[in-house]
């Protein structure tokens, strides 16, 4: 049973990928920290000292806090928090429990640089369908929850990617786009050691399928396309497409991981027949 004001990593790892994730917020010390330079999925690095710099952006938020080994600093950080009237709980084991549970580490070399507001920007080619959706639901999911996108004309993401300091993705000749039969999606999923979860490769290969006109791979690709191509009709502005599709990829995750084996059938829902004697 875990100690008050604590989350176990396998139940913080059901709420990663998921809306009502907390916001996970690093605070092991930089001493600690090069020994294991990989952060939990969705966390972002902050200095515990600075708590009351950084802790009022958390107002309104559930938090969840870790140091190395779930000590003296997660719980006083947590307990800071609490006091200052967020809930926040500490993670049981730290960063060094969740690594001993097998469970996932992005590798703090794979992440893009941030802004001077602690978020990763990104920018790609206007009108999204599918890959320029599904990278997005990633990254706010499991890499940064604040992360910004930008969608621009093709002639303009050079620029804007050397103007802003963005990260551009789903485009030729950068680091996350297409390779060979992989899409943006798969590579994303791979370089941010995310392969591991299951749920995940089940979807990438979905995206994969809808995204290379490739609809065999997976029953639902055909699917996700039909819908992906519906939503860039109904809203002619990126962002609202994305928020759309925002729900749109929570529902395909939440499917890969709890309900691949459910079935449903109209059958089922009658009233069953009396049988005469």
């Amino acid at each position: 049973m875990p100690a008050p004001n604590t989350i176990t990593p396998d139940k913080l790892f059901r709420l990663i990928g998921t809306a009502g994730s907390p916001d996970i917020v690093d605070v092991r010390i930089e001493e600690d920290f090069p020994s294991l330079p990989s952060l939990i999925p969705s966390s972002t690095r902050r200095r515990h000292i600075l708590v009351d710099d950084w802790g009022p952006e958390l107002l309104g938020r559930k938090v969840v806090v870790a140091c190395d080994m779930g000590g003296g600093i997660s719980g006083g950080v947590a307990a800071h928090l609490r006091a200052s009237g967020i809930e926040a709980e500490s993670l049981e084991g730290g960063v060094r429990g969740w690594s001993g549970a097998g469970l996932p580490l992005v590798p703090e070399a794979r992440l893009p640089r941030s802004d001077a507001c602690g978020r990763t920007l990104w920018v790609t080619r206007a009108r999204p369908k599918v890959d320029r959706i599904a990278c997005p639901w990633l990254i706010r999911r499991f890499i940064d929850p604040h992360a910004r996108f930008l969608f621009v004309a093709p002639a303009d993401i050079v620029k804007v990617a050397e103007r802003f300091f963005a990260t551009p993705f789903d485009v030729d000749g950068v680091e996350w786009s297409h390779r060979g039969e992989l899409c943006t999606f798969d590579v994303m999923v791979e370089q941010f050691g995310l392969a591991s979860v299951p749920a995940l490769a089940r979807l990438a290969l979905i995206v994969r399928g809808a995204d290379t006109a490739r609809p065999d791979l997976a029953p639902q690709s055909a699917g996700l396309l039909a819908v992906s191509l519906g939503l860039s009709r109904i809203h002619s502005d990126d962002h609202q497409q994305l928020e759309a599709g925002m729900m749109l990829y929570d529902a395909f995750y939440r499917w890969c991981r709890d309900a691949v084996d459910e079935t449903h059938d109209w059958v089922s829902h009658q009233p069953r027949q009396k049988v005469r004697p």
